[in-house]
């Protein structure tokens, strides 16, 4: 099967504050850590696949993008500007390191959405809410999140509300189970047995 022409992003930069420890380290799936987990489930579906992060702090070897020139900003708004500014590809897919039930289906599902429609952005919506850590970010993009950056606005939610934005609807909020507590990080171990 043809792997998806995107480049496909692992945000693991953040604080972890609700979890106490970095989630991004901690054991999952048979893997030493989470970040190890999602980088080899989906490195075979797309083009390339890198890890979006502050520091090398990482047992494995995957392909890294820093935003530490941004050391003081946890947000993704970071991390994006620095997958623009390193990536040469127009579009990548966003991947949040603590959602690992989002599976093929789902970003099947977004990268046709992404290849039959023209938008800035391509983002999955639950009955939840929408998931701006999984879906496809373009260039364009880029201008408006420096701008958000400079006014320490760094609301994900903000930036899709001002761009030309298509939300692509799912049915369950099941594969965007997110892992930000240590209560759902046993539920997220127990569910992955």
């Amino acid at each position: 099967m043809p792997r998806i022409p995107l480049p496909c992003v692992i945000f693991a930069g953040g604080r972890s504050s609700r979890m106490g420890e970095d989630k991004a380290l901690l054991p999952f799936g048979g893997y030493a850590t989470l970040a190890e987990y999602q980088y080899r489930r989906v490195s075979p579906l797309f083009k390339h696949t890198c890890i979006s992060t502050k520091t090398d702090k990482f047992p494995f070897k995957a392909t890294l993008v820093f935003d530490s020139k941004m050391r003081q900003t946890h947000a993704p708004t970071s991390g994006l500007i620095a997958v623009f500014k390193t990536l040469e590809e127009d579009a990548f897919f966003a991947l949040g390191v603590d959602t690992p039930f989002v599976d093929e289906s789902v970003i099947k599902k977004l990268v046709e959405a992404y290849e039959k429609e023209e938008a800035d952005a391509i983002i999955a919506k639950s009955p939840n809410g929408i998931h701006p850590m999984c879906g496809i970010y373009t260039r364009k993009m880029l201008p408006r999140l420096e701008e958000m950056v400079a006014n320490n606005q760094h609301r994900l939610g903000y930036l899709l509300k001002l761009s030309n934005t298509l939300f692509v609807n799912f049915q369950t909020d099941e594969p965007f189970f997110n892992l930000n507590y240590p209560e759902e990080y046993r539920t997220a171990l127990k569910k992955s047995r």
